[in-house]
Formats: C-alpha cells, structure tokens, sequence
C-alpha cells in the first residue's frame, strides 16, 4: 500500500482529491493538511510516500514546505506532485525534482498521469532502497526530465527522447527526432544536469544521446563525425575525441 497526504489549504480541491484517487486502490489517503505547518506536522508523523502539495498556502508556500522537511532531516522525502493555479511556479517545482505539477484545473487524464508517474517512482524506489540514483559530483540526482516555457506553454521533455543538443550564441537548441526547441541556458549547465552515462559531450556546441548514435567514422578530412540513427551528422573535435575512447573502457 502506498500512503498519501493532502495539502491544500481549499477543502473542496482536497475532497476532490481524494475523490480522483478512488481509481488508484492502491493509494491510501492517510491524512489532510490546510496549512503549511498542519502539512509538515503530517508528513513528519505519517512518512507518507506521496505527498500532492498546492504552492499557495496561508502561512507558508508548498516551496517552504519542502525546505522545512529537508532542513528537519526526513530520512525520506515522499514523492511530491504539486497542484497550483499558477504556472510560474513549474520550473522551480522541477528544480526540487518534483514528479510532477498539476496546474488548476487540471483533467482526470492528467491526473492519471501524474499520478501514475508518482507510483512508478515510488515502486522504483522501493526496488532500490539505497535510493542511489545516478549523481553528479555535487550529488544533486542527473535529471530525467527537462521543463520549459515554449510558445506559451509548459512542456514537460523526457531527456530520453532528446537526440542531440547543440550551442547558438546565448541559446541551446534540444533536437528529437520531430521537433526542435530553442532554450536560454548554456551548454555547460545543460550538461551537468545529464547522466553521461547516456549524454557524450562530442564538440563545444554539441551534446548527443548515445541511444541515438549509429556510428562514429572518420571524414575525409581527417575529422571524425558522430552519425546518428536519423542521419544527422553531427562533427566531433579533436578536443573531446578521447571521451568516445574513455566512454567505451568503462
């Protein structure tokens, strides 16, 4: 069984909470917080393994919510799903590695499928009790998900379907296989937030995903080229050759 706790400080959003999560047997409500102390005192005494947390509360935002249990120490912090009526906050939910954020009003298909993501995370973790996901040197978790504002909406890109990423100017651009998007960040932030397990930093302006890559060869002039699955080329510099060589002895 998976125990849940309700935050929100509307009685009608927790009722209908609890009445979209009558789908998921498996999820057992174990307590309601309208305030963001009510919800700490909660957490702390219940150890829930899911908490749905609303950003906007009377004495404190669901942000100083997630910062008091980790300053106290929680041996583990649940899975939390954020809910709002107030889209600015998305980026920074993801920044805390929220699983997801449910913008007001939400439908029951998005409900569904945050709520389903939120229980693959938790039955993952439980498989893995150590919770050792991979990290980088800072030991801040490599992330799974990239979100961003594009076009006036939120889009939520799961790195894996990320093919390539590549430098313009002040800008990245992230390449899947059907669409591109065109991001204010730098390479070098970007790639520290990838596991390089799966992400190869080939050039200075060009990151690829491996799972997308079909051969590395060498061109006529001497360079080598990285050629993915959809026949893209994408070029590699002398520069970082030698990770392609360090990536294959590990």
């Amino acid at each position: 069984m998976i125990q849940a706790v309700l935050a929100d400080d509307e009685v009608l959003a927790r009722q209908k909470l609890r009445q979209l999560l009558r789908e998921f047997p498996e999820i057992e409500v174990v307590g309601e917080g309208a305030t963001a102390s009510e919800t700490i005192a909660l957490v702390r005494a219940t150890k829930p393994d899911l908490l749905f947390l609303d950003v906007r509360m009377p004495d404190m935002d669901g942000f100083d919510v997630v910062g008091e249990l980790t300053a106290a120490g929680a041996p583990v912090m649940p899975s939390i799903i954020f809910t709002t009526a107030y889209d600015r906050y998305a980026l920074r939910a993801f920044e805390i590695h929220a699983v997801d954020y449910l913008l007001k009003p939400f439908t029951l298909e998005r409900f569904r499928s945050a709520t389903q993501r939120a229980l693959d995370h938790i039955n993952a973790s439980r498989q893995n009790p150590s919770g050792a996901a991979p990290a980088n040197s800072n030991g801040t978790p490599y992330t799974t998900r990239i979100v961003f504002k594009s076009k006036g909406r939120i889009l939520f890109l799961p790195v894996s379907e990320i093919c390539w990423i590549g430098a313009e100017e002040n800008y990245v651009r992230i390449c899947t296989q059907s669409e591109t998007h065109l991001l204010r960040e730098t390479m070098t932030h970007l790639e520290e937030k990838l596991d390089p397990n799966t992400f190869l930093r080939v050039h200075r302006s060009s990151i690829v995903n491996l799972q997308y890559v079909k051969e590395v060869r060498p061109e006529v002039d001497g360079e080598y080229g990285v050629h993915l699955l959809n026949g893209q080329k994408i070029a590699m510099s002398r520069t970082y050759r030698s990770r392609i060589k360090n990536w294959l002895e590990r």
